[in-house]
């Protein structure tokens, strides 16, 4: 079977067609670093390190860009703001910090890093070669009332509004700049005079004087530095088609250029019903969400929806995204405890705690056939998921019928699931960032409440209920609870 995706721009669910056979490239729009990372971001950034890590499983080799804008109006206007008000934090420093901020929000929820991250104050050069080629093609003209400011000539070229589906007549004038100097309202920045209340520092020499690139000539220029003329996939949240995919369609086209195969959009994130936004007020932040729940159990929400659908955000929704991922944390305990015990023959104990975690190195062959076929359809992670919860169910139907064989299949199939979802809970990269896999916590956590189960376990040996239910209640005031089977009794933070 094929990879099914759906193409934006062909609105339809057709095959993936890399350029190269067992090689996909991706351009993906990142973070303009204004302002600190909200759950919008997070979702974005993790639908497609879902795609990346799919597409790896089976065995395509991926190139995965993803860009920083750190030059642009808001960069600007915030640094001078906060400058205004008695700060001295440059644009630049401004930028980098929030950089970090991304990047430490990305890394916790287990998001890979990109191939290659540019950033657009380090490919200045190559947006001022393609200016002046949209110029010399006729697609581009300096600003009308003299000013170093350059705009592109969205008359010049027919197909403008071809990504989206727009007759041109229909548009809205672009908002990215002023339109002094324009031929067209619609016309857009390709690159900024230097304003007289901006920093020298935001400003370099160009053919048509000093100034900065417009937002859109930015990814235009990055993606085909580091991905060629023609690439396989470009990916961003869906709030981007238009104008920013759209313009980076148009000048690309004019330059000549193949640009993208493929178009590929998220869907946005509503909180309360509504819309996410500054304006509403409602805006999720990732520090605030990081503190909310465990990052794995963040990673499991967010990626829980089908990556094109709005995803909608509640304090329930979250405490049940926790619930679900705990089943699937318990079955895999009661698994390796079930194996550790011998239930399962020689051998298959230490095949167990192998298999855990894989550390990416699932393949087609340990995933089930179900999980595969949503995936290559248009990546169904919530069909996907699906299919690893009835390998949950199942799991703990084996242990209950004490059938080790389908216990173990299960054990491996549900591990190899995680693993391609980059959901395992026992990778290091949850124990580091709080997951129940280890850190001094967990562990200490652990030790005390297994010496306590052993207690409670002598108690009970010797028929002495009394002390035997002391210590269930005393664990379960501290929120601790126990179950007890044929296997032994198993705890978890209730």
């Amino acid at each position: 079977m094929k990879q099914r995706i759906y193409d934006s721009r062909q609105q339809d669910v057709v095959d993936l067609a890399p350029r190269v056979s067992g090689e996909v490239s991706m351009y993906v729009c990142g973070p303009t670093v204004q302002s600190a990372p909200h759950i919008g971001h997070l979702r974005s950034a993790l639908v497609y390190d879902q795609m990346r890590r799919w597409l790896t499983a089976m065995g395509q080799r991926v190139t995965l860009i993803r860009n920083v804008t750190d030059i642009d109006d808001k960069i600007l206007d915030n640094a001078r703001e906060a400058q205004l008000a008695g700060g001295e934090e440059q644009w630049w420093a401004l930028a980098y910090r929030v950089e970090r901020d991304f990047t430490a929000a990305y890394d916790a929820i287990g998001v890979l890093p990109p191939t290659y991250e540019p950033r657009a104050t380090a490919n200045i050069a190559e947006m001022v070669a393609l200016i002046a080629r949209l110029i010399e093609r006729g697609h581009a003209y300096q600003a009308e009332d003299g000013s170093a400011s350059v705009y592109f000539d969205t008359g010049s070229w027919p197909d403008y509004g071809d990504l989206t589906r727009q007759r041109r007549d229909q548009m809205e004038d672009a908002t990215d700049s002023e339109p002094v100097g324009k031929r067209d309202p619609r016309d857009f920045a390709l690159w900024k005079a230097r304003r007289a209340h901006e920093p020298e520092s935001a400003a370099w020499p160009s053919p048509w004087g000093l100034g900065r690139p417009g937002w859109h000539i930015e990814c235009s220029a990055m993606a085909t530095r580091y991905l060629g003329e023609e690439f396989d996939i470009h990916g961003g949240g869906l709030d981007l088609r238009f104008p920013h995919h759209e313009n980076e369609l148009a000048q690309s086209a004019a330059a000549g250029h193949a640009f993208a195969r493929h178009w590929i959009h998220n869907g946005l994130v509503n909180t309360g019903g509504k819309k996410m936004s500054k304006s509403l007020g409602n805006s999720l932040f990732a520090h605030d969400l990081l503190r909310a729940a465990r990052p794995v159990v963040l990673r499991y929400f967010l990626g829980s929806a089908h990556y094109r659908s709005v995803l909608e955000y509640s304090a329930a929704s979250l405490a049940e995204a926790a619930a679900a991922f705990e089943r699937i944390e318990g079955f895999l305990e009661r698994a390796e405890t079930f194996v550790s015990e011998g239930h399962a023959g020689g051998g298959a104990a230490a095949h167990l705690v192998r298999m855990m975690p894989l550390g990416g190195t699932a393949t087609s062959e340990m995933l089930p056939d179900d999980f595969i076929a949503a995936m290559l359809d248009d990546f169904g992670v919530p069909q996907a998921l699906a299919t690893l919860h009835g390998a949950v169910r199942a799991g703990n139907t084996a242990i209950d019928a004490g059938d080790a064989g389908s216990a173990l299949a299960r054990a491996t199939e549900v591990v190899a699931m995680l693993d391609v979802l980059g959901l395992d809970p026992r990778d290091e990269h949850w124990a580091a960032s709080g997951g129940v896999a280890g850190g001094a916590e967990a562990a200490a956590l652990d030790t005390l409440v297994t010496a306590l189960i052993e207690e409670r376990r002598e108690a009970r040996a010797r028929k002495d209920f009394a002390t035997s239910d002391a210590i269930r209640d005393r664990l379960q005031q501290a929120g601790v609870a126990l179950e007890d089977s044929p296997n032994g009794t198993r705890w978890s933070l209730a």
